[in-house]
């Protein structure tokens, strides 16, 4: 069993890997697959070598009660994104939507991307009167920002070009949330407007809060939804990065 659970864990790691998604939420699955196979092709030398002293013996059960630990927390994480709202609040009356931007290789959003710039698009429809920010400067070795390869995919939706409002300077989430603001305000929108922010399910908590920080008072998340190929990657990597942000008092 741990044999076939390990060697799934690497195939679907080289596969992510291969489609050029790489990041902590592909490395660990990946190496708690190397450490399942290797534990399986070698379970009775590392017996024997762990009875060769009682201190091993006690190392190894410590290491496997704080594995298990981190597995519940986890799990506990994942539990927590799967009951955050999303966008069927149809109570909600937004005065703006903003659309966090992701990565766009060769100037084509990326699936997370096209989920997002899909939900945003649809809450364009449902509030046909509401500016909607699309946010996000250019990728690392690309020459076209992100905002803008949003608005070409929202406008091949058939949003109207009127209605976009392009941010492209930004790196970060923070730096997205400040700036879409200066943007806004240019128009006379402030940061205590009703906002949609658009963004992936697993990134819904922590993009809350950076909002809060950034200086936004009436946020409602819309969580689109991850590729399932991918998706429990996204949110691990996601869990690391809550965790940084919390010991780092990022929030």
């Amino acid at each position: 069993m741990a044999l076939v659970l390990g060697g799934l864990l690497l195939v679907q790691a080289a596969y992510l890997v291969s489609v050029k998604v790489t990041h902590l939420g592909v490395i660990v699955p990946s190496a708690i697959g190397l450490a399942l196979v290797s534990w399986s092709c070698g379970a009775v030398r590392w017996r024997a070598w762990l009875r060769q002293h009682p201190w091993r013996v006690r190392s190894w059960q410590w290491a496997l009660g704080g594995f298990a630990v981190w597995l519940v927390s986890l799990m506990g994480y994942f539990v927590m994104l799967h009951g955050l709202a999303d966008a069927s609040d149809n109570d909600f009356s937004p005065k703006v939507i903003v659309v966090l931007g992701s990565s766009t290789p060769n100037a084509r959003p990326s699936p997370v991307l096209i989920e997002r710039l899909k939900l945003a698009n649809k809450l364009a429809l449902l509030h046909p009167q509401v500016p909607v920010v699309v946010s996000g400067g250019a990728d690392f070795g690309q020459t076209i920002p992100e905002g803008r390869v949003m608005a070409d995919y929202l406008q091949s939706l058939g949003l109207p070009a009127g209605r976009i409002v392009q941010e492209t300077q930004s790196t970060s989430t923070y730096e997205n949330l400040v700036f879409s603001a200066r943007v806004l305000q240019a128009q006379g929108i402030g940061q205590e407007a009703p906002m949609f922010l658009v963004t992936s399910d697993f990134h819904t908590l922590r993009a809350s809060w950076i909002a809060a920080k950034a200086g936004w008072r009436n946020v409602h998340r819309a969580g689109s939804p991850t590729p399932l190929y991918m998706r429990y990657n996204a949110w691990t990597r996601e869990y690391f990065a809550t965790l940084s942000g919390l010991l780092l008092r990022e929030f």
